[in-house]
């Protein structure tokens, strides 16, 4: 279930609430009892890989006989 950041216009106490994702925009109350509250944006910082492991490691292209690029590459 997701935890939501809330803030009470009322009060101005900030408070979590864990809703199912069935939930979207229920009316909430804040620990005192307010009802005048609004759901806060909370971003989520993700960091990584994306399956964790180490880069995959990627053969260069083959170069081409007389290119005339900057590769150091020599015609046959």
């Amino acid at each position: 279930m997701p935890l939501y950041d809330y803030r009470c216009r009322s009060c101005d106490e900030r408070f979590e609430v864990r809703l199912g994702l069935d939930e979207a925009r229920p009316t909430v109350s804040c620990p005192a009892g307010h009802t005048d509250t609004v759901r806060l944006f909370s971003p989520v910082a993700i960091t990584g890989r994306a399956g964790g492991g180490a880069p995959a490691r990627v053969a260069p292209p083959a170069p081409v006989a007389g290119c005339g690029g900057a590769c150091a590459c020599r015609p046959g």
